[in-house]
């Protein structure tokens, strides 16, 4: 698909297939819409691609993030170690589920949770590590999870970006303690609005499993069968976390085009790399330096706002006026008034994450991107730029 000079080309857009869309419509004509069998045949999807131990379909990231940090148990005043470059989820789950969220800043370049920092924000009341792997370049797992046996510390990965991610020839998803998946529209693979918990852990994936759905002891798909019973038990209070057959019928055909998805990024973003390599207006995202593949679901470089002649909202501004979409991922999260009023953090006490913060730009990837669309949005930046 090729965008036209008068259409405006948004930052991300998914990538549905007919047959995608059929699955879909052949789900609303079962009669059988939300939890069922189509979930069941996703997860397990999930389990066979991540090479992961439990799968559990939930209906956010946000919702798993939740129910991963509940399910241990944190008491009041224990901490849990992340990073302040994340989408705000990551703190609030953390505070939703009881406990303490500790920031350390980032590294330059990948914009990830700097790993040889953490150990200095380790307390007796340290109970968990989150760390996100920011637009699907993975975190330094090696010795994060050294740190965290050392210290006796669970780590639950924010992988809302990292679908498909590798570390040294494995997938996010395929080793460690837990991970959790997004499946927002904008995301890698989308089930309109989604997310997945994968984790090593059978009493974690059995505290998710019961608490996504109102602590029952069966779902819907167990009582409502011709071989399943009417009756239930309310074993805990739970909440309604559950996914749909709905949106697993995207998710069963988005996975399989997933692998391709992420090929397509890469060229796209390469593509940005070299053409933009010697534009004084930019400083390009980073790569590390262990083996991986990143998902590329952001790219993200930082302007520099005195070379570009502008700061960040007149450039995104300008590009809008010139019909191209742009975004910001993120804001630092410590600089919301909730955190900062809270836990008293300042600016200043993260600045490489407010560095970050403060310049940082997506600009258009997406699989369904042709060469010409990207052509288009670097003239539109030259052209931004020489008449500043």
């Amino acid at each position: 698909m090729r965008y036209s000079e008068e259409e405006f080309l948004p930052f991300s857009r998914p990538t549905v297939s007919e047959e995608a869309i059929a699955e879909v419509v052949a789900c609303l004509r079962s009669g059988w819409i939300t939890t069922g069998p189509r979930v069941k045949q996703f997860e397990e999807a999930l389990k066979v691609y991540t090479g992961g131990g439990f799968a559990l379909a939930l209906s956010s990231a946000t919702a798993g993030l939740h129910l991963a940090l509940a399910a241990l148990r944190l008491l009041p005043g224990d901490e849990v170690i992340t990073s302040p470059m994340t989408f705000a989820a990551t703190l609030n789950t953390i505070v939703i589920a009881g406990g303490r969220p500790v920031l350390v800043d980032v590294e330059p370049g990948t914009y990830n949770i700097d790993v040889t920092k953490i150990e200095a924000a380790i307390t007796p009341r340290t109970r968990a590590v989150v760390p996100v792997h920011f637009a699907g370049v993975p975190v330094d797992l090696d010795p994060l999870y050294g740190l965290a046996k050392k210290h006796d510390l669970r780590v639950i990965e924010d992988a809302a970006h990292a679908i498909g991610t590798e570390y040294k020839g494995r997938r996010i998803g395929a080793f460690g303690d837990t991970q959790v998946f997004s499946f927002h529209p904008n995301k890698n693979i989308t089930t309109g609005e989604g997310g997945a918990v994968i984790t090593t852990d059978e009493r974690l994936a059995a505290d998710v499993a019961l608490a996504r759905f109102h602590g029952m002891d069966r779902e819907a798909w167990n009582r409502f069968g011709k071989q399943g019973s009417a009756h239930y038990e309310i074993v805990a209070p739970g909440f309604k976390y559950n996914m749909m057959d709905m949106q697993a019928a995207l998710g069963l055909h988005q996975l399989p085009a997933l692998d391709g998805f992420i090929r397509r990024r890469t060229e796209l973003a390469q593509r940005y790399l070299e053409r933009l390599a010697a534009w004084p207006q930019w400083e390009l995202p980073g790569a590390p330096s262990y083996p991986h593949r990143p998902a590329w679901h952001l790219f993200a470089p930082l302007l520099n706002p005195e070379a570009a002649g502008m700061d960040r909202e007149r450039f995104m501004a300008e590009m809008k006026a010139r019909n191209i979409g742009t975004a910001i991922h993120y804001r630092a999260a410590h600089l919301y008034p909730y955190y900062r009023d809270r836990y008293g953090y300042q600016v200043g006490d993260f600045p490489r994450a407010e560095t970050i913060s403060e310049r940082i730009v997506s600009l258009p990837l997406f699989p369904m991107m042709s060469d010409a669309d990207q052509d288009r949005v670097i003239a539109a930046m030259a052209d931004v730029f020489a008449k500043a």
